[in-house]
């Protein structure tokens, strides 16, 4: 057993039954909602960015790969960089027109904060 097993092991410190299976806590990833029972929140932000602006889009349900591809999608079709951290999309800019009228076309609900 590795050492990254060890430190998951749940209850159990030692057992002398030779056929004995640990139970270990597994990351469970989240499921993705539909895109319409998503409801997405788009706002301008500019706090912590030496006053620059960002479009912020919060409020997805679901893995962190499919968060990842809608924020390509996104950054494609504003035609400007950005990253998806934290549960968060951030789009350089202020493109929250753009970005609703992209989310809405894919089947998203969207509210402009």
């Amino acid at each position: 057993m590795s050492k990254k097993d060890q430190n998951n092991r749940i209850g159990v410190v030692y057992s002398t039954d030779p056929n004995f299976q640990y139970q270990t806590e597994g990351a469970k990833e989240a499921t993705t909602l539909p895109a319409n029972q998503q409801k997405l929140y788009v706002q301008l932000d500019k706090k912590q960015r030496a006053g620059k602006q960002v479009s912020l889009v919060t409020g997805f349900v679901g893995s962190d790969f499919d968060l990842a591809v809608l924020g390509k999608l996104l950054k494609t079709k504003c035609g400007v960089g950005g990253t998806v951290k934290d549960g968060e999309i951030i789009i350089q800019g202020d493109f929250r027109t753009k970005i609703q009228e992209a989310l809405l076309k894919e089947g998203y609900k969207v509210v402009l904060k």
